[in-house]
């Protein structure tokens, strides 16, 4: 069901977005701009109007700076540490290494210090360096805290705190019933390991996964809820960034592959089938291989997907308020507000059972392919 409703609202993101930028042109009368009218000296004066493809871009990528609002032409944001490493010292007077603000580049605006926001097709969004002329070179080496970044700094000193207080609670209440946060913790570290390592990985062997399934539970679920706020600190959808789930996957991959043991590489290499399965054409080991890297991959994706997913669609039903406001008029915008809202909390709600749902499903599959890794051959 959950996966009937987001595949219904994706196929409104990817209709919506294929409107393309929409311009309103204001002034007393509307006409085309040709080449012959610039050349006559004719001037037109055209007001860009509501782009919904970049308005949902932006708000779901990674950026510089955590903008909040913008209010006319001024954009309210909190800077951020910029740390590069150039590849071309000589343009910087022999220096390398550069730490500044964000502000510095004024939301992407100005250059500074030979450094820019690029807006090319190659680099957009990206640092560049930039020649004596003003011209792109390519891009130093990046090293800065960006939204995304931050948000899991700031996910990690939350979750340091809860767990550093559960456990503190653990030791002062112990042998008596638990309270406060520790009521609320004790129950999921419980079920994580009655339902999740021990019939996955087996009786003997759990206990050496569990501090790696706590943590990817709770750090997956944390920030899956940290998304859905959009006051900073939180709303900075880190496991809707591929390159994080990417990461969270590798730490599973390398953890299996670390503790498989003999006989779950035997099944990989030389597999227990007919031997016109592997010789003279090594089927088999070929499909067995390939699902090794699959695996981490389905986690990657899956992750990533259903919390994009989710943001995008919010972001959709907010867009339609000035979609309706710039085809039809304000009036027509402010009527579809109400229906946007609505539809907007009912998503973010929904997405509060899908963050529980993913953070399990990635701890249990992973859990599921520790178990395969140490399983012993019978």
């Amino acid at each position: 069901m959950l996966k009937l409703t987001k595949g219904f609202f994706l196929v409104l993101i990817l209709s919506l977005l294929s409107l393309g930028p929409l311009q309103a042109q204001h002034g007393h009368e509307e006409e085309n701009t040709h080449a012959t009218e610039l050349e006559a000296g004719n001037e037109h004066h055209e007001e860009e109007g509501f782009n919904a493809g970049e308005f949902v871009i932006d708000h779901v990528s990674d950026s510089y700076d955590w903008h909040i609002t913008s209010v006319g032409e001024k954009h309210i944001s909190i800077p951020l540490p910029i740390i590069l490493y150039s590849k071309h010292p000589e343009l910087h007077e022999g220096k390398a290494f550069h730490v500044f603000m964000s502000s510095k580049f004024h939301h992407g605006h100005d250059a500074y210090k030979g450094f820019e926001i690029s807006q090319s097709e190659e680099f957009k969004g990206k640092i560049v360096e930039l020649d004596a002329h003003g011209q792109e070179i390519g891009k130093p080496i990046d090293i800065s805290i960006t939204k995304t970044i931050a948000g899991i700094l700031a996910s990690v000193v939350i979750l340091l705190w809860l767990v550093l207080t559960v456990a503190r609670s653990a030791v002062k209440n112990k042998g008596k019933a638990p309270s406060g946060v520790q009521n609320l913790f004790e129950p999921i570290i419980l079920f994580i390991r009655d339902e999740v390592a021990k019939p996955a990985i087996g009786e003997h062997k759990y206990e050496k996964f569990m501090p790696f399934l706590l943590t990817l539970f709770f750090f997956i679920l944390i920030n899956n809820f940290m998304g859905l706020i959009p006051i900073p600190p939180f709303g900075a959808n880190v496991t809707g960034n591929i390159a994080v789930t990417m990461v969270l996957a590798l730490f599973t991959f390398f953890i299996t592959s670390i503790n498989g043991n003999k006989h779950y590489w035997k099944e990989i290499y030389n597999p227990d089938v007919p031997w016109w399965l592997k010789f003279p054409i090594p089927l088999m080991p070929i499909v067995e291989l390939s699902g090794v890297i699959t695996k981490p991959f389905v986690l990657m994706v899956r992750l990533f997907a259903n919390m994009l997913a989710g943001h995008l669609i919010v972001m959709v039903f907010i867009s339609l308020i000035f979609v309706f406001g710039t085809l039809f008029g304000p009036a027509v915008g402010l009527g579809a507000s109400p229906i946007s809202i609505l539809f907007s909390v009912f998503i973010l709600l929904l997405d509060v059972l899908v963050s529980f749902i993913q953070a399990y499903v990635f701890t249990l599959l992973s859990a599921l392919y520790f178990g395969m890794a140490t399983s012993d051959h019978h």
